[in-house]
């Protein structure tokens, strides 16, 4: 009697048991099917990784080709009916200042700013407020399709929802521009005379995007002489990550050559805000952030290569070495404590196949031997041979090369063999100072040859040099205005002291160059070229 009633218990058990799977799978299916296709997920890590997880230089994902050639029409080869119709919605672009919600964040970008703000008082002076030309159609890097909008599920997947689709998704009274990630909103601002405006209202977003947005795809980047890294984030967008080789105090050794010294992250970051402070907003976006290498670098990378450099040291800690130039071995492993390791992230420009860019070898290139020496550092009148080769013949692109000049110096960045411009403006633009990583690697000495193109030429912009008189003062010190907008930083301290104290010697420097060019000169006006006209 008891066996039986032993048994008559376990087929019942096993029959509920049955019975609950059943229901289980039955309620998953009736989901399943009751769901639009749309609003599913997607598997993200995976298809991030596999459509959009490639270097930028690389041939572009199609699906991510597919997108921003619907949103953005390369001026160049757009037709007239494109242009007339992208007019009304790219009216209110000039500036970024006409689209909903700018208001709120140029509040934002303002709340760090302390009543008594150094920085804010700089970028209020009226040096900082002189009007750029008017930007007209062909100015702009890109002409808007207005007929795309693009939104993500509001479900909280990471698919993009096109046309017809997102129409549905959309708030009453939104315009497809305010659908755009804001990666997409920077490269839509890129015009002719600037990379970003001076009160840009994306720049406090776009750089928390950075430090904050999700990793769905890490890999490492082609080319280059050390290791760099192309994240991707849900919404597309990308950075390029340069890691820490160097901690803050450390100084470049006096025996090294400028060709094999260190990148360091911290140089990307301190360069970015500096480019900034004199007004040339030149450098792309970028912020400091602690990536975990486990999480965000080695489970997601479909790298092959890269993947097989990672290792766990005998501390215990996750390193990695990737392939590269220098500095990629064992030997000079990027380790993490345990796992975190900090980096610059550095928002990319457009890809290349839909803003061509044009590489341009700098006239003061180095040598990049051990004992050859470049043929200005021979020649004293090798200046006079620059100003008859195009495309330094006319037009401001001499005074631009200086500029960059005296950025480098600054932060004594000797790494300078090259620099771009996007192709679509031609000659009559502005030139783009990027890879910034061999700069603020010393602070107890300075090297004169960077400035060789102003000493050599004796020429600046006279808004430059009248911004850099105004860096020289006490209430808008150079060192000041800089360690505050570093001060915000995710990575803060980003620079050491004694790198902020050098910057105002070296100004000291530039100024005093300038003065011996103006004490030569029969005429002040070859030497402070005017570019401001009646403003100042």
């Amino acid at each position: 009697m008891r066996w039986r009633l032993q048994m008559f218990l376990q087929r019942k058990l096993k029959i509920s048991f049955l019975f609950l799977v059943f229901l289980a799978l039955l309620v998953h299916l009736v989901v399943d099917f009751a769901l639009p296709t749309t609003r599913r997920s997607c598997g993200c890590n995976t298809k991030a990784s596999k459509a959009v997880g490639v270097p930028s230089g690389s041939p572009m994902p199609a699906g991510l080709k597919k997108l921003s050639l619907r949103i953005l029409q390369d001026f160049s080869g757009s037709n007239g009916s494109l242009e007339k119709s992208s007019q009304p919605e790219r009216a209110g672009l000039h500036a970024r200042a006409g689209e909903p919600g700018v208001q709120q964040q140029h509040g934002e970008a303002n709340a760090g700013w302390s009543k008594g703000s150094k920085l804010a008082a700089l970028f209020e002076h009226p040096l900082y407020n002189i009007p750029l030309p008017e930007v007209t159609e062909k100015d702009k890097l890109f002409v808007v399709n207005p007929m795309e909008r693009f939104s993500l599920h509001s479900s909280g997947s990471d698919e993009w929802v096109s046309s017809s689709k997102a129409e549905a998704l959309l708030p009453t009274g939104k315009t497809a521009y305010d659908t755009y990630p804001t990666w997409l909103k920077f490269h839509i601002g890129i015009n002719r005379y600037e990379l970003y405006p001076r009160r840009d209202p994306l720049l406090p977003a776009l750089l928390r995007d950075l430090a904050t947005q999700r990793i769905v795809s890490s890999v490492q980047k082609s080319g280059g002489t050390q290791l760099k890294l192309i994240m991707t984030f849900p919404n597309y967008g990308q950075a390029l990550f340069k890691p820490m080789k160097q901690t803050r105090d450390q100084e470049t050794p006096i025996d090294f050559f400028y060709f094999s010294d260190f990148e360091r992250h911290n140089a990307e970051i301190a360069a970015f805000h500096l480019d900034r402070i004199l007004d040339f907003r030149r450098i792309p976006p970028v912020s400091g952030r602690l990536v975990n290498i486990t999480k965000e670098i080695w489970d997601i990378t479909t790298d092959k290569k890269l993947a097989k450099t990672f290792f766990i040291s005998p501390a215990g800690n996750v390193c990695f070495y990737g392939e590269c130039s220098y500095y990629c071995s064992t030997e000079h492993a990027l380790c993490g404590k345990p796992d975190r390791l900090e980096g610059s992230m550095a928002a990319l420009l457009p890809d290349k196949t839909l803003a061509k860019r044009r590489s341009w070898r700098s006239p003061w290139r180095r040598s990049y031997h051990k004992s050859k020496k470049a043929e200005w550092e021979l020649n004293p009148n090798y200046c006079a041979q620059v100003r008859e080769t195009p495309p330094y013949d006319r037009g401001h692109r001499l005074l631009d090369l200086i500029d960059m000049a005296i950025l480098d110096f600054l932060m004594g960045n000797m790494d300078r063999h090259h620099y771009e411009t996007f192709e679509k403006f031609g000659n009559d633009t502005f030139l783009l100072h990027l890879d910034n990583g061999r700069g603020f690697g010393t602070h107890s000495r300075d090297e004169p040859s960077i400035l060789a193109p102003l000493q050599q030429c004796c020429s600046i912009k006279k808004s430059t040099y009248l911004r850099l008189q105004l860096l020289a003062t006490e209430p808008y010190r150079l060192s000041d205005v800089l360690r505050e907008a570093l001060a915000a930083e995710p990575l803060a301290p980003v620079l050491a002291e004694p790198h902020l104290q050098a910057l105002d010697r070296r100004l000291g420097k530039v100024l005093l160059a300038v003065r011996h060019c103006l004490a030569r000169a029969a005429h002040q006006e070859k030497v402070l070229v005017d570019d401001v006209g009646s403003w100042v």
